[in-house]
């Protein structure tokens, strides 16, 4: 029997009964997720296949496995970290499968010696700016009236308009400026630049424009276990029999969008795919009435090809991708040129342990000050480190506020088992700051960001890293946020989405934020005359209308 998920409202019927629309997802990380979950709600009219070259459903939002008797916690989640509390949606998806993200207090540290300053207390660098950082508060209050304009100047015209001083701008505004776009785009993408990034990016990272804007954060949220999370969506979005995940399955060419005239069983969408089988490589062909694709914006001119029209050349065509690595290690005491500065650091990290529990530190490189390194204490920051079980705190038997609505999957079962928790026990010594067991700091697991290889790549101190406290390296393709972006894509969307059949889903719509990944693929499938999946829920539909209208040409 198939699954049904009680959020959902019922479907609209209609008095005649046509053949379902066939419709081809390509991509199924959050964005292609969405959209065939918000199809799947309406089999009658939907028949969706979601393709993806990876075996497994997620896109950016993975779990890797560490040593639990080591660390302290079984894994970490690499891709998808954390999330705003704001963040409705993708927070309610959570919820109704029976998972559950954990409030986590938002500890930053800022630079080091006498540049050094947080959010959680003043330092003597707040002091020092203070009359800036009442000025920065109205400033912001200004560009948000003023976004249109200010979605297109960059950050350091910003600073000389309002007539900032260069400290300030170097040590206070850059570095809030990443963490702060950073921390709405999955905590790691941080590319905002003084050459490029928009000063509307720091209006929408904050809602507090008032004198100390500058270190006041919300509080953020942990997300649940990414590896299990994700393939409940898929079982719930396939449960209604209309919805088939190909993963493995990888499309590498969109050869039509245009009916051409052939068998009844051919459309408009024709497509050809490869699969590998025991390295022996195979294709094939099929033909569908509409096509999502929820992939990069290069990526999909490249599917399209000679397919592409002139609209989406130029639109898609300017997003401009940068190659960042993560480092995920044990190195707590990274190495100082000399013994005295090792010395130092692990002075401050017993400081710290006693007194102050950051989960994300930046370092801003001396050559130039506008770039930044970056680094989160994962073992402060992800649940898991301090017991909590993989589906994160959630009651199997509660249903309030939409919780656990779709029948569990065994994977749901399993992650929600309190027992999954105790993994790595044995390994939580110290404290937290609530008390609560936790790995001691030299234990933790840190994990280190290295930002735009073309253009920072001799800047990097990933070298310093100890190689045999290295876990995992992984690489990542991360959308920039230049002005060209909020001036030649957003704004021209709305024009080529719908167009011959093809519909454009994915963060790098907007902002690369995993909320509008989420809204992406609903929007998407809204398109396609699906109803929006939580309609009635406000905070929820507020988001949506949001990306809907910046989006879509029909809203």
């Amino acid at each position: 029997m198939a699954r049904v998920c009680t959020s959902s409202l019922s479907s609209t019927t209609t008095m005649s009964t046509p053949a379902p629309k066939r419709v081809c997802i390509v991509g199924a990380g959050a964005s292609g997720m969405s959209a065939a979950y918000a199809l799947s709600r309406h089999p009658e009219r939907y028949q969706v296949t979601v393709f993806d070259k990876q075996d497994v459903a997620g896109g950016m939002a993975t779990s890797i496995d560490i040593d639990a008797d080591k660390y302290g916690a079984a894994y970490i989640n690499d891709g998808v970290q954390g999330c705003s509390p704001v963040f409705a949606n993708t927070l309610r998806i959570f919820r109704m499968l029976g998972f559950e993200a954990t409030e986590v207090g938002m500890q930053i540290s800022f630079g080091k010696d006498k540049d050094f300053w947080t959010n959680v207390y003043p330092t003597s660098l707040v002091a020092q700016f203070q009359g800036d950082i009442k000025k920065f508060g109205t400033a912001l209050s200004i560009i948000k009236k003023f976004e249109p304009v200010f979605a297109m100047i960059p950050v350091h015209t910003m600073l000389k308009m309002f007539g900032f001083s260069k400290d300030f701008g170097d040590k206070m505004v850059y570095p809030w400026s990443r963490s702060s776009s950073g921390r709405a785009t999955k905590r790691r993408i941080f590319h905002l630049r003084s050459s490029n990034g928009c000063s509307k990016i720091l209006a929408c990272a904050s809602s507090n424009t008032q004198r100390r804007v500058c270190w006041q954060y919300p509080d953020y949220a942990g997300v649940p276990q990414a590896a299990r999370c994700l393939p409940s969506l898929e079982g719930e979005a396939a449960s209604r029999g209309n919805v088939t995940f190909r993963l493995g399955h990888e499309v590498v060419e969109v050869m039509s969008r245009h009916e051409k005239g052939g068998a009844a069983a051919s459309g408009p969408v024709h497509i050809k795919l490869k699969t590998s089988i025991d390295g022996q490589e195979s294709f094939e062909e099929e033909f569908f009435d509409e096509l999502i694709l929820a992939i990069d914006a290069d990526s999909c001119l490249k599917l399209l090809g000679k397919q592409s029209t002139w609209m989406e050349r130029k639109v898609l065509g300017n997003v401009k991708y940068l190659y960042d690595v993560t480092i995920t290690h044990n190195d707590w005491i990274i190495c100082g040129s000399s013994a005295q500065e090792r010395q130092e650091t692990e002075e401050s990290f017993k400081f710290a342990r006693d007194n102050f529990r950051p989960l994300y530190y930046t370092m801003q490189y001396p050559q130039d000050k506008a770039k930044i390194e970056m680094s989160f204490d994962l073992t402060h920051y992800q649940p898991q480190f301090r017991g909590e079980k993989p589906a994160g705190p959630i009651d199997p038997e509660d249903r309030s506020n939409h919780r656990n609505e779709c029948e569990r999957a065994e994977v749901t079962r399993e992650a929600q088992d309190s027992s999954k928790g105790e993994a790595g026990a044995e390994a939580r010594t110290g404290k937290d700051a609530d008390e609560r067991p936790e790995p001691p700091l030299e234990q933790h697991v840190f994990q280190t960001i290295f930002l735009d290889r073309d253009g920072s790549q001799d800047l990097w101190t990933w070298k310093d890293i100890n190689p045999e406290k290295k876990i995992y390296e992984k690489w990542w393709k991360q959308q920039s946020h230049r002005w060209q972006h909020y001036a030649g894509t957003v704004p021209w969307m709305m024009w080529i989405n719908g167009k011959n059949h093809t519909h454009f889903a994915g963060a790098w719509s907007v902002l690369n934020m995993h909320e509008l990944a989420v809204t992406s693929g609903f929007a998407a499938a809204y398109r396609l005359g699906a109803e929006y999946p939580f309609h009635g829920d406000e905070d929820c539909e507020r988001l949506f209308r949001m990306y809907l209208a910046a989006a879509t040409v029909y809203a």
